[in-house]
């Protein structure tokens, strides 16, 4: 277990995030992933290839970036353990990993755009942080899609990583990282990707498991710390919710994110111009607004503090187990 590490990858990426002039100079682990990612997309999801060419293809693809990712992580991780502040270059690895910061930020200038009453500023900002068409979105559309990307990034872009930090060190976060990239860039039931990403989206969907789960107890237990926000409600909403939500996985966190804050979120959303039916997450008011927006970020940073502790809490175990 390497709590350690991922004990200051949090910390490291809250404070500091991951410095916009470092992406100009040199990117960003996942532009490197996503590079690699369309580059086998290229080369080996070709047209005309059967459905089974296609997804044994895809099997291999996935291989070939999981281990892109994870050997040169736990290469840097055995040569930075033994040095004298190598726990702090791993925590600094590791924070690249981790996207509290940068989520937060994106969600809060979607509730900047519509203070400014600008809805193609708020769709705009929207965008950047989902996959549907902002362009069919009103006021209330944009600020549901924003609260439901920041529930479901939460989990996926915050706990997952974070959770295969402990169990793997850096290569295990390196290697989550990868899956969740290939599962955003090739894992859709498209006509290219339905049978080439097939790989990507189920394995995403079963590494995923435990730290929706997890999301969705810590938006609860946040509820329960804000005020204004319900707990009970929350609990509620994912336990009768989240098992009819068409991912299996996103309904964890999105429902109690719903429940706490009295919405209904999810579903149907247009992607691509196809109309995507889903189950609707809570029981709520399907009116939202910045204000719910501002809401939703104020639990977002409770069950993230929360997530901390816990991964202090495991440093402290591992501590004195060693001792």
């Amino acid at each position: 277990m390497a709590f350690d590490i991922a004990a200051l990858a949090l910390v490291i990426e809250a404070m500091v995030g991951y410095p916009p002039a470092l992406v100009r100079r040199i990117g960003h682990p996942v532009i490197w992933i996503g590079r690699l990612i369309v580059v086998l997309d290229h080369r080996l999801n070709r047209p005309g290839m059967s459905a089974g060419r296609r997804r044994l293809m895809g099997v291999f693809a996935l291989g070939v970036v999981v281990v892109a990712a994870a050997v040169p992580a736990q290469a840097l991780e055995s040569l930075l353990s033994p040095l004298p502040f190598g726990l702090l270059g791993l925590g600094l690895l590791g924070s690249t990993l981790i996207a509290q910061r940068s989520l937060h930020w994106h969600v809060a200038q979607v509730a900047a755009a519509l203070d400014t009453g600008s809805l193609e500023a708020a769709r705009k900002a929207v965008g950047h942080i989902v996959g549907r068409d902002p362009q069919t979105l009103d006021e209330a559309g944009v600020a549901r899609a924003a609260i439901e990307s920041l529930a479901e990034n939460f989990s996926d872009g915050v706990v997952a990583p974070t959770l295969w930090l402990c169990v793997g060190g850096l290569a295990g976060g390196a290697a989550y990282k990868a899956l969740n990239t290939a599962d955003s860039m090739i894992g859709h039931l498209t006509e290219r990707h339905a049978a080439f990403g097939w790989a990507a989206a189920r394995t995403d969907d079963y590494v995923n498991l435990p730290a929706s789960r997890l999301a969705g107890m810590l938006l609860i237990a946040a509820a329960a710390l804000t005020r204004g926000a319900d707990a009970s409600a929350a609990h509620r909403a994912m336990l009768r919710d989240a098992p009819r939500h068409r991912s299996p996985n996103a309904g964890w966190s999105e429902a109690a994110m719903a429940g706490a804050l009295g919405l209904k979120l999810n579903g149907p959303k247009v992607y691509a111009g196809v109309l995507t039916e889903d189950a609707f997450m809570g029981d709520g008011r399907r009116a939202a607004d910045a204000n719910d927006i501002r809401a939703a970020l104020r639990l977002y940073r409770r069950a993230d503090f929360l997530l901390v502790l816990l991964v202090f809490a495991g440093v402290g175990l591992m501590l004195t187990w060693q001792g």
